[in-house]
Order: C-alpha cells, then structure tokens, then sequence
C-alpha cells in the first residue's frame, strides 16, 4: 500500500514518514529527495533557473513515474497536491494523509530552518505566518481532498498508525 503525506512546509512529512515507515516497515520516498536526484541540483537552484511553472511540471511527472514499492510512505512537497490532476492521481492510487497545522505552529517549526528555504529566509516571524495563511488558504481546497485528515500537533507515529488502521 503506498501512503502519501501532505501538507505545507514544515508540518512533519519527512520527520513522521521516517518514523512511520520504520515502524510498518515499509520503504520510505522523499518526493523532493527524488526530484533533486533526477535534476542533479537543489530544487532552489531549479526553481531560480526554471521557474515555477517548469517546475510544478517536473515535480508533477515525478510523482507520477517514480517506480514505487508496493509498500511504501511517501513525503510529498508541501505544493505538489494543488497542481494538475496531482490529487486526485495520489487517491486514485494509495492513501492520502494531511497533516493539518494552523499557521502559527508552521511558523514555529519553519523559524528554525528558514536559511535552508531561500522563499522564507528574509521574513520577520509576522511575514511569514501572513504568508503562510495566504498560503493555506490557496491550498486547503486540496489538502481536504485527502483520504485522511490529522492534527499535526503532537503527532506521533502511534497517533498516526491509529488514524491509518480505521482505513485498512
């Protein structure tokens, strides 16, 4: 079964999917890792030289001709779900997961790491949860269509098995 992890920046894919992953022992698929794999750069590098549009489109064809093990959780990027026929493709062949989070929390985590996110690096902390609502509100229409939908707060791999198992 393939399970795939949604939700902005920041809200704990790779961090739970990890975890997630060891604990069902399933492989674990970094969409961002494979995408900068395949290009041979940093997806900042790529989006600075390409654009955004060329890039929803790589990621997009990425996410649908990875060859997947039959067993896996897989981190998307916290965009890719809004673009083409992305969700729906992603229900259409495993689960969906959002790990919801309120703009606030996201802020906090994004804070720590901001250096590392070209888009976020010369925000004050109230420019980035402006931009992180706006954000949000962009995407939600998307990130509902998920099969499940958890409270990222406090989430554990425990928490997450429990939300899972209600859809085996």
């Amino acid at each position: 079964m393939k399970i795939f992890l949604i939700g902005f920046m920041g809200c704990g894919k790779s961090t739970l999917g990890k975890k997630l992953a060891a604990k069902l022992g399933y492989d674990f698929i970094d969409l961002d890792q494979v995408f900068e794999d395949q290009i041979a750069s940093s997806i900042g590098e790529y989006f600075a030289a390409n654009g955004e549009d060329a890039f929803r489109a790589l990621e997009s064809k990425v996410l649908k001709e990875h060859n997947y093990p039959s067993n896996c959780i897989v981190a998307t990027g916290g965009g890719a779900p809004c673009y083409f026929d992305n969700m729906e493709w992603m229900n259409n062949n495993g689960i969906t997961f959002y790990i919801e989070m309120p703009p606030i929390a996201l802020a906090k985590r994004l804070e720590k790491g901001k250096e590392k996110r070209p888009l976020l690096r010369d925000m004050s902390e109230e420019q980035l949860i402006k931009f992180i609502e706006s954000k949000l509100t962009e995407r939600e229409s998307f990130y509902k269509r998920a099969a499940l939908i958890v409270d990222g707060i406090n989430l554990t791999p425990d928490r997450a098995l429990a939300q899972l198992s209600q859809t085996f």
